[in-house]
């Protein structure tokens, strides 16, 4: 009964393989990633865990390599290094991966990491830029207001001197107004 009912399930089971391959098309599978973009993530990883003494020997082997060899993925390695490092020259790693990003022949897995880095660089860029903006408009606020806090300081100087001398004014009528009147 066991080997009747397991026939029976396997005979079902292999019905439908066969009904669902008969009702889809034939889809090719999606292509396996590339090499490229599996070395590049790999490489940011490695990056992340390096300290800043090894992060700079490794931008300047970066810069040796793409000395050597002028390819796509050696500029967008130095550009990964580039980014994760301390001081990061905005200018130099947009230079590097502008041109990757817009290169139509580039691996597409290098050209999107590029592009990606692109819009990251651009994006701190423009934060940076608003911020020192914003710390200027803010450094010139300051002053203003100390401007003003200067010039209150120095109008509440001189109305209290001329309360001071207007209650002297006052005093000497007063003084001069309560003596009896002399005839002569």
């Amino acid at each position: 009964m066991r080997r009747v009912l397991a026939a029976i399930v396997l005979a079902l089971l292999s019905g439908c393989a066969w009904l669902q391959s008969e009702h889809t098309p034939n889809v090719p599978p999606p292509p396996a990633p590339t090499r490229g973009g599996e070395d590049l993530f790999g490489y940011m990883a490695t990056l992340r865990g390096m300290g800043e003494p090894a992060l700079n020997r490794e931008i300047a082997r970066q810069r040796q390599l793409l000395a050597r060899e002028g390819s796509d993925m050696a500029r967008t390695r130095l550009a990964i290094a580039l980014t994760l490092s301390a001081p990061a020259d905005e200018a130099e790693i947009l230079g590097l991966v502008d041109p990757v990003a817009r290169k139509d022949t580039a691996p597409a897995d290098v050209r999107a990491v590029a592009s990606f880095l692109h819009s990251i660089v651009s994006d701190r860029r423009r934060l940076r830029e608003s911020a020192t903006a914003a710390n200027a408009r803010l450094r010139d606020e300051r002053r203003a207001v100390e401007a003003q806090k200067q010039r209150a300081d120095t109008l509440q100087e001189r109305a209290a001197q001329l309360q001071q001398k207007l209650d002297g004014l006052t005093e000497l009528e007063k003084s001069l107004s309560d003596r009896p009147s002399q005839s002569r």
